[in-house]
């Protein structure tokens, strides 16, 4: 991790009960400059407990909060957090496509909303937008203008979306990703194009895009005949 020159590096705490996804969402922390991981936490309870414990110079900035841990909705610790009086940010990073919570959410003041199961490439875009909202609002004086608040709050909403490269959609590519997501064990082209209804070539296509941009590990399987097939596994 890289801190930024002149700033102090953004401290996250992940709050996440799959160990699985924790462990890579840290991993995600830990490769982005800026940031570091202030600790994870595998339920609303810890988190809580967390945030309590923070001292002066090492308190949490940022916390990535899924929202369905054994214990307490995330609704509920977001409550709570705004009930203690504490200021930290809250991304939520979760499978919840419910309208109603995602409003809720939103009117509890998180400052993102990403869906699982997402790209390597989407974490990063999303933290780093996060990143740039909190420079913009640093740079400002004790008081600002309409404009500068209008700057700060346009770094949480990017002007354009990413594009894929040529031939690669949307629609496809979110299939890819939940089969490798819900897979027990690292798929093939092969595999994926049988479960998909699409031909080896163009599963392999989304697969590597996938390997490229640091959402999947890509390694070769032995014990085939002729050259060894690649295998992918999702970077949960």
């Amino acid at each position: 991790m890289t801190e930024t020159p002149g700033s102090e590096p953004i401290r996250v705490l992940v709050v996440e009960d799959d160990p699985i996804s924790a462990e890579a969402h840290a991993l995600y922390v830990q490769r982005l400059d800026g940031f570091e991981l202030a600790g994870t936490a595998a339920t609303g309870s810890d988190a809580l407990a967390a945030l309590r414990r923070d001292s002066p110079g090492r308190a949490v900035d940022l916390v990535l909060l899924d929202m369905n841990l054994p214990d307490l909705h995330g609704l509920d610790i977001i409550r709570r957090i705004r009930g203690s009086g504490s200021a930290v940010d809250i991304i939520a990073i979760t499978a919840v496509r419910d309208l109603s919570v995602v409003r809720s959410a939103i009117s509890s003041g998180i400052v993102q909303y990403l869906i699982k199961p997402f790209t390597y490439s989407a974490f990063s875009d999303k933290l780093g937008n996060y990143r740039q909202f909190r420079q913009n609002l640093q740079a400002q004086a004790s008081s600002t203008t309409q404009s500068e608040v209008d700057n700060a709050l346009a770094a949480l909403r990017p002007s354009a979306q990413a594009v894929l490269p040529k031939g690669l959609s949307e629609e496809t590519l979110r299939a890819v990703i939940s089969f490798m997501s819900s897979a027990s064990a690292p798929v093939s082209a092969v595999e994926v194009a049988s479960s998909l209804a699409l031909s080896r070539v163009t599963a392999r296509r989304y697969l590597e895009y996938l390997a490229d941009n640091g959402s999947a590990g890509r390694t070769p399987r032995y014990g085939t005949r002729g050259r060894p097939e690649l295998e992918y596994t999702w970077n949960r």
